[in-house]
């Protein structure tokens, strides 16, 4: 498949999202179970280490009601782990993403993703690609045309973090004709369009990864 570019964006190919872990079978509950708990830091609101203004993030900074689903230790798709690696093949190590990561490969943009300097991913989870139904994700997976402009819509060509999503409130995505990313709350609360992070200031070697409840759909805060 031919890789897709962006327009107006300084990036050669567009950007995908990648799901670097944080999802769990239950889309949103803060209360589901976890067979190994994460640290402590990872359960709480965002602390404040990426001072520098420049959207990194480091394992510190990890928060929200799904972070206890990440593998631990040094384990494929853990925080150590994935830290050091480019984003989709981040992505790639976790088992628990493998709607997101079929997303990125159908669209051909596994090479791109990683070649990428500073990226903001909004990432849905498992579930949330299930909730589009095995027969539509399907379909998308085998039209990467029609798939490309979800995935750039969930994807900014700045890097973030958490403080700093809340500073700027509204975004624009890779697909610029898809309409604003509106933030909104803060900590555990955040959203982005409505769709409530999961498992935010996620650290790759390129990108700050938020993990979120719902596919965010192109258009919807068009004016």
């Amino acid at each position: 498949m031919s890789k897709l570019r962006v327009a107006g964006i300084g990036f050669t190919a567009v950007a995908a999202l990648a799901l670097t872990a944080c999802s769990s079978n239950d889309t949103a509950s803060s209360g589901s179970s976890s067979s190994a708990p994460a640290p402590s830091s990872s359960m709480s609101a965002p602390m404040s280490s990426a001072a520098s203004g420049d959207g990194v993030t480091t394992n510190a900074d990890v928060f929200g009601p799904a972070c206890s689903q990440l593998p631990q230790g040094s384990a494929p798709g853990s925080l150590d782990s994935m830290g050091p690696q480019p984003v989709a093949s981040a992505a790639s190590t976790n088992p628990l993403l493998t709607k997101l990561v079929a997303a990125v490969k159908a669209t051909d943009l596994v090479d791109t993703l990683n070649s990428q300097q500073a990226i903001t991913v909004f990432a849905p989870a498992d579930p949330a690609f299930a909730a589009l139904g095995d027969a539509k994700f399907n379909e998308l997976a085998g039209k990467p045309d029609q798939l490309a402009p979800i995935l750039q819509y969930h994807v900014v060509g700045k890097r973030y973090d958490a403080k700093g999503l809340e500073s700027a409130k509204s975004l624009e995505s890779l697909n610029t004709a898809g309409g604003p990313l509106k933030i909104e709350g803060s900590g555990d609360n955040l959203t982005v369009n409505g769709a409530k992070v999961l498992c935010g200031n996620i650290p790759t070697k390129n990108a700050t990864v938020f993990v979120i409840d719902k596919v965010l759909t192109p258009g919807t805060n068009k004016n």
